[in-house]
């Protein structure tokens, strides 16, 4: 699929789960900033990491996958939400994370958009609903945290 088909395709299923769809889209094409409000809990919860532990736990995810979910890193990348089955929210345990699940809302880039120096994507929905296994995501952040506190750091994107 081109960019431009990846980028319609994630647009859809994203606005899929907005009350109003094509508010969300005209939204998205009028707002200087390239941004919504999307209800999490409906197709995906996120679960909210700090940026020091985001970084490493993506970077370890990537060479566990060769995909990940879709993964945010929000304004001056001090936190990064990755994208996780809903429900997932309600049942997570984490110091240091926290969630957005049913009854809350989080801001989100139009895919395929650069903002300036917003909330960004660092991995783009792929529009099919793909989203990042949890039992994956808390292996790569129990190894990015044992790395961080071995002094290893992340690389930022």
């Amino acid at each position: 699929m081109t960019g431009s088909g990846a980028a319609k395709t994630a647009v859809e299923w994203l606005a899929s789960v907005a009350p109003d769809p094509d508010a969300c889209r005209w939204e998205w094409e009028r707002n200087p900033l390239g941004v919504a409000l999307l209800p999490a809990g409906r197709r995906w919860d996120v679960l909210i990491l700090p940026g020091e532990l985001g970084y490493p736990t993506l970077d370890v995810l990537t060479r566990l996958v060769d995909r990940p979910g879709p993964v945010l890193a929000d304004f001056g990348e001090a936190r990064m939400g990755f994208f996780v089955p809903p429900g997932t929210a309600s049942r997570w345990l984490g110091t240091g994370v926290r969630s957005a699940g049913r009854g809350t809302w989080i801001v989100v880039p139009y895919p395929g958009r650069t903002t300036g120096g917003g909330v960004r994507w660092l991995v783009t929905p792929d529009g099919s609903g793909t989203l990042n296994d949890t039992a994956l995501l808390e292996l790569a952040m129990h190894e990015a945290a044992g790395g961080l506190a071995r002094g290893e750091g992340g690389e930022r994107a």
